[in-house]
């Protein structure tokens, strides 16, 4: 089977080739039956990356300890889920998902739209072609998975996966980020097509658009899930650390966001047309930095998969190859690029769109500069400096309130022009509630938090205002002219006009993604040795510590420590933190204990047990970090109501 894997691997790769000599012969031609011939090949390297994928997934499953990459990063002692998510665990399986995972989205993309756009079809394919036999070439002569072991090497068990990675998010947060990654490659391929072909119009952006949305949702999903992950694994206490791998999914994402909003400006004015192009050739050239950042080990991080020599040039020269191309081909059709129509009123959705991608570009270029800080300072200096965690969030904090504020502005200014009689009307209730809030909640934490914190609670009351006022006005005008109930107006609003409403959901999601994250203002720590018997408070809460026991496992030992927790007297849960040594890896690890509810959680970690029976533990109290969670499934579902198809329209012929 593993040798099915190679071959399969090796075809593709020359399938690759001799589609995108199709593809190029078909564009600067013409000649529909050379463009088949691309698009099939499109067709052809899916079939043999899946094949490869299967086979990859056999030799892990069957334990087939011959092949190296099965041998460093499976075991025997694994489950069978854990075994499989292992080809996403070292640097040849994750980048056989990732090319694979392009070529799915890829040949979706091209069988949807062979007929709507055949004169676009054969350069799409090369540009797809183009990315798969990067990819193919790094596994067939760099870092091949189905590579075998001498035989005198070959041992009865394997070097097991990380034991980090083994926790049921990271079954699928590392294919989410990939969908993201992956999937802003078709639109970026459309995007690259319209250029070489001169043909701009919209139809490009609303060919992919849903492909976008996709790629889009699963890139915020999978970070969030990296965020649940590293809470709850990591031991630290925190779900973000604005570590270099962290901001590798991040800076894709924010340019993607810009995106989404801006082509909106180009759909309903025809503006923007350059910077719409500009912005899905920076999201995609973002996943590619993002996958070069990530194994390239140019930048310190835990999460990185290596740093091999040979990777940093060979990669990063094809991120600037990639670019290069793009941007050529935007600079060579600038004229064509041109927009008819200009901004006519600063106070208009247009504005605040073009603000708000302003402020998202910003803030991207903020991630980036601090992130790339140690090498940059390196290279002039010598020194690595390196930036944490305070100096992203002391410059990040006031762009996210600038955009928090957009985020509820944007849906009460009229396209165009805004009359002053609309503005009062539309933002009296808005800002109201977002001022009384702030007022209100002021009063009450006055000299316990900062700005950052009550500007921010008083904005998302003031989006969440905006929100519900689009919501009411909407619902209200169909009960009246339609004598529906508001349950089915509401899901008529969703059904008719789902990117407007469904993206309504989904800002309402950020807002309680943000009030979360603004819980860190009340959050609390302690380190406390203590003593069997021994209680400490934290805030309303009481942690007796009872015992320590040892963990004694196959694959694994170490110690658990047992504290009794209580509130106001009353007790709720038995806290259970370990400190465990994996004998096969050698590596430590650090179990945290939490107890959660709505308002806040109890986070408990074990430092150690000392000689004399006591027990080293740091308890943190971390308001609101549920409603993280929360949010991004609110977010999640938002996307869900966008994407969701719905019956064609009587009479209109076209997906409602």
């Amino acid at each position: 089977m593993s040798e099915l894997g190679l071959y399969a691997i090796r075809l593709g790769l020359l399938a690759a080739g001799a589609g995108i000599v199709a593809g190029i012969y078909a564009g600067l031609n013409r000649n529909a039956d050379w463009g088949r011939v691309a698009e099939r090949a499109v067709y052809l390297v899916f079939g043999f990356l899946a094949v490869a994928m299967f086979a990859l997934f056999w030799a892990l499953a069957q334990n087939d300890f011959s092949l190296a990459y099965v041998a460093q990063h499976s075991a025997r002692s694994m489950e069978l889920h854990y075994r499989l998510g292992a080809l996403w665990g070292g640097q040849a399986g994750s980048l056989m998902l990732w090319v694979f995972l392009l070529m799915a989205f890829g040949s979706a993309g091209v069988f949807a739209n062979r007929k709507l756009h055949p004169s676009l079809i054969p350069w799409v394919a090369v540009m797809l072609l183009l990315n798969a036999a990067f990819f193919l070439g790094l596994l067939e002569f760099l870092t091949n998975p189905f590579e075998r072991l001498p035989h005198d090497q070959v041992l009865s068990d394997g070097q097991g996966l990380n034991p980090l990675l083994q926790h049921p998010v990271m079954m699928i947060h590392p294919v989410m980020l990939y969908l993201g990654f992956t999937g802003f490659a078709t639109p970026f391929a459309f995007a690259f097509a319209a250029l070489v072909t001169g043909e701009l119009s919209t139809s490009w952006f609303r060919t992919t658009r849903r492909w976008s949305l996709i790629a889009w949702l699963t890139l915020g999903c999978g970070i969030v899930l990296g965020g649940r992950w590293a809470y709850e694994v990591l031991g630290w206490g925190g779900y973000w650390a604005w570590d270099p791998v962290e901001n590798a999914s991040l800076m894709p994402w924010l340019a993607a966001t810009a995106y989404l909003h801006s082509v909106m400006i180009q759909e309903k004015r025809n503006m923007l047309k350059t910077w719409n192009v500009v912005l899905i050739g920076l999201t995609y050239t973002m996943c590619l930095f993002g996958t070069f950042l990530t194994r390239s080990g140019i930048v310190q991080s835990v999460h990185a998969f290596t740093d091999a020599g040979w990777y940093k040039p060979i990669f990063l020269s094809y991120v600037v190859v990639a670019a290069t191309l793009f941007y050529g081909a935007v600079i060579f059709r600038r004229k064509e690029l041109a927009s008819p129509n200009r901004l006519e009123s600063v106070v208009s959705r247009e504005s605040s769109f073009i603000l708000n991608n302003w402020v998202f570009m910003v803030l991207l270029a903020v991630v980036f500069g601090f992130t790339m800080l140690p090498v940059f300072s390196e290279s002039l200096s010598g020194e690595r400096l390196t930036l944490g965690p305070h100096f992203f969030n002391v410059v990040t904090g006031p762009l996210v309130l600038i955009l928090l504020f957009l985020t509820g502005v944007g849906p009460l200014v009229a396209w165009r022009k805004a009359s002053p009689a609309s503005l009062r009307r539309q933002f009296k209730i808005p800002v109201s509630l977002g001022v009384g809030s702030t007022l209100v909640l002021a009063a009450i934490f006055w000299g316990e938090v900062g700005y950052w914190a009550l500007t921010c609670w008083g904005l998302c009351a003031f989006v969440a205002g905006t929100i519900g006022q689009e919501y009411t006005q909407a619902i209200r005008a169909r009960v009246r002219a339609h004598g529906e109930s508001p349950a089915t107006a509401f899901m008529t609003l969703l059904r008719k006009n789902q990117r407007r409403y469904g993206g309504y959901i989904i800002h309402m999601g950020v807002v309680i993604i943000l009030l979360g994250i603004s819980g860190s203002v009340f959050n609390y720590e302690t380190l406390e040795n203590m003593e069997p018997g021994d209680s400490v408070e934290v805030q309303d809460y009481r942690l007796q510590y009872l015992t320590a026991e040892p963990i004694t496992r196959q694959h694994y030992g170490g110690a658990t420590a047992r504290l009794a927790l209580y509130k106001d007297g009353e007790p709720l849960a038995v806290m259970e933190p370990e400190k465990r040594i994996y004998w096969l890896e050698q590596q430590p690890s650090t179990i945290p204990s939490i107890y959660s509810t709505w308002s806040e959680d109890i986070y408990v970690i074990l430092n150690a047990i000392e000689p004399d029976g006591s027990a080293t533990v740091k308890i943190y109290q971390n308001p609101l970090v549920n409603w993280i969670w929360a949010g991004a499934i609110l977010f999640a579902m938002g996307g869900v109501a966008i994407l969701w198809p719905h019956p064609a329209r009587p009479g209109s012929g076209q997906p409602a």
